[in-house]
């Protein structure tokens, strides 16, 4: 299974998701691939928000090693789960689907709902980076 993780940005929620998931996969020893990407370009290269990467820590967690990158059509041929955060990203990634099966692979992150973005509240890494964690053990279970 080969999973990506897509938010705006990919520096608070996709790093998040990616890091929590790649260490709870390893620990349920499973061979899957895990990253992510966001749907725009300002942070290529950079490393996560440092409120994620504290989030992350004080969680058990280590994403500060992890960088952004873009998501990008060939992205679909990768991997086999696409999870976005939000009803944006879902628009802006199913945009970017040339095939039915490419649009099968898209799936909001939160079954339903959209996980909201903490960037602009540093109240919200914590919470956030808890459902994250609750999100990723659940996906592990379905699709296990």
């Amino acid at each position: 299974m080969r999973i990506l993780m897509v938010c705006l940005g990919n520096i608070c929620r996709s790093p998040l998701a990616e890091g929590i998931m790649r260490h709870l996969i390893e620990k349920e020893d499973l061979e899957w691939e895990v990253a992510s990407a966001g749907t725009g370009n300002w942070h290529i290269g950079q490393s996560p928000d440092q409120r994620s990467i504290a989030a992350a820590k004080n969680a058990g967690y280590d994403i500060s090693r992890q960088r952004a990158q873009q998501f990008s059509a060939e992205m679909f041929a990768k991997y086999d789960l696409i999870l976005v955060m939000d009803r944006q990203n879902l628009s802006d990634v199913k945009n970017l689907a040339k095939t039915k099966e490419a649009l099968q692979k898209i799936k909001l992150f939160l079954d339903n709902d959209e996980l909201v973005d903490p960037y602009w509240d540093n109240a919200l890494f914590a919470p956030v980076c808890k459902q994250v964690e609750d999100r990723c053990k659940e996906i592990i279970k379905e699709l296990s």
